[in-house]
C-alpha cells in the first residue's frame, strides 16, 4: 500500500460558520441528484450563498418541486434544471452540452442509489446498478464536464463519499458483483470506488499542472427522521421527529449532512486530495478536515480501478495543463 502526502489544513484561526457562508455570486455549480436528499440541501445552501445552482436530475417534475421549495426559502435563488441520467452513459455528453455555460466553477458528484434487497439489477448499459450509477456514471460525466471545469479560475470536483466505505475493500476482479452480490456491501464498494476515483483524479490533476481540484466529502450519518421538512420534497411528521430524537445523539439530519460538501465547494482554503466529514466521529457535527489514511491511500488499487473504469466507459477524464488561471483546455480521451 502506498502513502500520500496529506494536504495542508486550513488555518485554524478562521472558523467556518455553516450558517454564514461566503458569498458565491457569479459561480455556476452543478449538483447531481440535487432534487432530493443530501443533494437537495447542498443545492439549497449553495443557492442561499448566491451561486447559480444547476440541479441534475432525470425527473423534471421532482426537480421543479425542489426548485420551488428552494425559492420559497431563498428569494431570488438562481436555479436551473439539467436532465441527467447517470444510468445511461451515452446520454451524458448531451447533458453536459445542454448546460450551455462558458465555465463550471464546481460540480458536486452526489447522485446515487442504494438498493436494500436482491436481486441484482443492471443499468441500460449492462452495468451493476449501484456501481454503474454511483461510480461509472460520475466517472463518465466528469470527462464531459472537464472543459467547463478547466475554464473556471479554480474549478472544483467534490465527490460525495460515504461512511460505509470505511469498512469495505474493492474486489478488482469482481467490480460488478457478478459472483457474490450483497446489496449493502455492493453499495459500500460503489462509494469506495467513487472515493478512490476522486483521490486518483486529484493526483492526475496535480501531475497535469491543472488548477482544478478534486475533493472528497461525506455526510456521516444522515437520517430522514432528523431532517427538517421541505414539502413536497421531504415531509417529516411530529411522530417522525420524536422517533428520531434518540438517534440524534449519534447522527444528524440531511440538512447538516450537506455541510461538508458545501464547505468543500466554498471554502477558499480547501485543497485538492482532501477529505471533509462531520466532526464527531465522522457521523455528525460541523465539517472538519479528516486524515486520508488506510485503504483510501492505496494508489495501486486506485490506478487499477481507473483503468478498469476507462475500459468499461470507453473514455476517461483528461485535464490538460493550464497556461493561466483564466485560459485552460481540457478534453475527454476515448479508448
Amino acid at each position: 500500500m502506498s502513502s500520500v502526502t496529506p494536504s495542508p489544513a486550513p488555518s485554524q484561526s478562521q472558523q467556518w460558520d455553516v450558517h454564514r457562508l461566503p458569498r458565491a455570486e457569479g459561480r455556476n455549480i452543478l449538483v447531481t441528484g440535487g432534487n432530493a436528499g443530501i443533494g437537495y440541501f447542498v443545492a439549497e445552501q449553495l443557492a442561499g450563498a448566491g451561486a447559480t445552482v444547476v440541479l441534475g436530475s432525470r425527473n423534471t417534475d421532482k426537480a421543479r418541486a425542489a426548485m420551488d421549495s428552494i425559492r420559497a426559502r431563498v428569494p431570488g435563488a438562481r436555479l436551473r434544471h439539467l436532465r441527467l441520467d447517470l444510468a445511461e452513459l451515452t446520454s451524458l455528453r448531451s447533458s453536459a452540452e445542454a448546460l450551455e455555460l462558458d465555465r463550471l466553477d464546481a460540480v458536486v458528484l452526489n447522485a446515487g442509489v442504494a438498493l436494500d434487497d436482491p436481486p441484482r439489477k443492471v443499468t441500460e448499459d449492462g452495468h451493476e446498478f449501484m456501481f454503474g450509477i454511483n461510480h461509472l456514471g460520475h466517472f463518465a460525466l466528469t470527462g464531459w464536464l472537464a472543459p467547463l471545469l478547466a475554464a473556471a479560475p479554480a474549478g472544483r470536483i467534490v465527490t460525495v463519499g460515504s461512511f460505509a466505505a470505511r469498512s469495505e475493500r474493492l474486489d478488482l476482479e469482481d467490480l460488478q458483483s457478478t459472483r457474490d452480490y450483497r446489496p449493502k456491501r455492493t453499495y459500500g464498494r460503489s462509494k469506495l470506488a467513487q472515493m478512490h476515483f476522486a483521490f486518483e483524479l486529484d493526483r492526475r490533476l496535480r501531475a497535469a499542472g491543472s488548477t482544478v481540484l478534486s475533493v472528497v466529502a461525506h455526510p456521516g450519518g444522515a437520517l430522514d427522521s432528523l431532517t427538517p421538512s421541505r414539502p413536497p420534497v421531504h415531509e417529516r411528521s411530529a411522530g417522525d421527529r420524536l422517533r428520531g430524537l434518540p438517534a440524534g445523539l449519534l447522527v444528524q439530519g440531511k440538512d447538516a449532512g450537506a455541510w461538508p460538501m458545501v464547505r468543500a465547494v466554498l471554502d477558499p482554503e480547501v485543497r485538492g486530495g482532501q477529505l471533509w466529514e462531520p466532526r464527531v466521529f465522522g457521523l455528525r457535527g460541523r465539517p472538519r478536515l479528516a486524515p486520508v489514511q488506510g485503504h483510501y491511500t492505496d494508489t495501486e488499487v486506485a490506478a487499477r480501478l481507473w483503468e478498469a473504469s476507462r475500459e468499461l466507459v470507453g473514455s476517461e477524464p483528461h485535464f490538460a495543463a493550464q497556461e493561466s488561471s483564466t485560459a485552460a483546455t481540457a478534453s475527454i480521451s476515448t479508448s
